[in-house]
C-alpha cells in the first residue's frame, strides 16, 4: 500500500502561524522499518500489529500534505484512527481544524 493520506487540517503554531497536518496510514510498521533499515532491532523485536483496517495511522507534521516517498513520521503507530487524531491534537497543543 502506497502512503495515504487519510485525514488533513490545520492549526496555528505559537497561536499566530498556520500550518498544516495530516494523518496516513500504512499497511507496515514504520518505525519497526525504520530501525531494521539502521540494523537497530533487538534480537527477536516485531512489528506492531496492523490495526482492524489493515493498516497503522501516523500523524505528520514536517511533511503534511506531501504524496511523495519516503516520508518522515511524528507519531508512533496507532491502530485505531481516532487514536492518532488524538495524538495529532496533543502533539499541536492546540485545537486542529480537520477537514472533512
Amino acid at each position: 500500500m502506497p502512503l495515504s493520506i487519510i485525514r488533513t487540517g490545520t492549526w496555528l503554531y505559537d497561536g499566530t502561524c498556520e500550518k498544516s497536518v495530516d494523518v496516513i496510514a500504512l499497511d507496515f510498521d514504520w518505525w519497526h522499518s525504520q530501525a531494521e533499515a539502521d540494523g537497530l532491532l533487538e534480537q527477536g523485536e516485531m512489528p506492531m500489529q496492523l490495526g482492524p483496517d489493515g493498516c497503522l495511522y501516523y500523524v505528520r507534521f514536517r511533511h503534511a500534505l506531501d504524496k511523495s516517498e519516503p516520508t518522515w513520521i511524528e507519531s508512533k503507530g496507532h491502530a485505531l484512527l481516532h487514536e492518532a487524531i488524538r495524538e495529532a491534537e496533543q502533539k499541536a497543543g492546540g485545537p486542529i481544524q480537520w477537514n472533512t
